[in-house]
């Protein structure tokens, strides 16, 4: 499910931005983007967004800014003196004539710095952190809800639509088993060429074939199944996994009443066309399950 939250902290040793993007994705997929300077403590905002967030692709961004010391130069001279001798010597091994460049120098990571870096992160610092990724989950979640009731009651109507499909396929199978097996007897008939055969037996065998070119538990399971998807999505909590099976459930039952309505002639082709549609239909609660946790 999309969302984006971004929370600001500041404290004495400075400021704290953390940011959390979300986008679909069939579980839970962290990518972290800080300063080398907090990977120590990437564990515990890892676990605070854990705890928060079930399923999701997410993209953590935090920066991490020092407050320097009054009256303290930002510039970090040591890098400094690296890079112009650096630059120097590079000159004059390839016989350069170019001086450097002040501006591109203080581009480079860790050149403006308060000189703090390599000290210990304080208790501070770390408790302000994990409570900014708690805070951005909270604000994450509250966007990812109101998208999620919508989604969820989209997924409901859909799950109507089903069902109206269904009772529209079982009011057609009630007229259609009398004809199918008048249909059979016939071409049985014909295969046979007017050869003896035990009337009752025939009837049998009529009932038999009907009986496995039946849809009606099909029909009813699939009924069921739609049913167990609304009542999922009124119940709340974490639906998108439980959703994937029941899916595949009802898909399932849809192929078979596709694979069974191949002889009853128009009857059939209207079943036909009733089942794509409730596959239409299950196809489209399947892209729309994956928003949902």
């Amino acid at each position: 499910m999309t969302g984006f939250a971004r929370v600001r902290k500041e404290i004495e040793q400075g400021e704290i931005v953390l940011s959390l993007k979300s986008v679909n994705h069939r579980g839970l997929d962290m990518h972290f983007h800080m300063p080398p300077e907090l990977d120590a403590i990437e564990n515990e905002v890892r676990t605070t967004i854990k705890n928060g967030v079930a399923r999701g692709h997410l993209q953590i961004h935090v920066a991490w800014t020092r407050t320097g010391a009054a009256g303290a130069a930002p510039l970090n001279r040591a890098l400094l003196a690296a890079y112009m001798s650096a630059f120097r010597e590079g000159a004059e091994l390839y016989h350069l004539p170019d001086q450097p460049d002040l501006n591109a120098a203080l581009r480079l990571p860790g050149m403006l710095s308060t000189g703090a870096e390599d000290q210990e992160l304080s208790e501070e610092v770390v408790k302000a952190v994990v409570e900014a990724a708690g805070d951005a989950v909270r604000i994450l979640n509250s966007v990812r809800d109101r998208e999620g009731a919508a989604t969820a009651e989209e997924l409901r109507q859909r799950c109507r639509a089903v069902c109206g499909l269904v009772t529209r396929m079982e009011e057609i199978r009630a007229g259609a088993v009398g004809a199918f097996q008048k249909r059979l007897k016939e071409k049985l008939a014909d295969l046979l060429h007017g050869a003896g055969i035990d009337p009752q037996r025939l009837a049998q065998e009529a009932a038999v074939l009907t009986d496995r070119s039946d849809i009606a538990e099909e029909l009813m399971r699939l009924r069921t199944h739609a049913g167990q998807v609304e009542a999922m999505l009124s119940n709340g909590g974490e639906v998108g996994k439980r959703l994937d099976f029941l899916l595949q459930e009802m898909n399932r039952e849809s192929n078979t009443v596709l694979s069974k309505t191949g002889g009853l002639g128009d009857l059939g082709l209207t079943i036909t066309d009733l089942a794509l549609a409730a596959k239409s239909e299950i196809d489209k609660i399947r892209e729309q399950s994956l928003n949902l946790e």
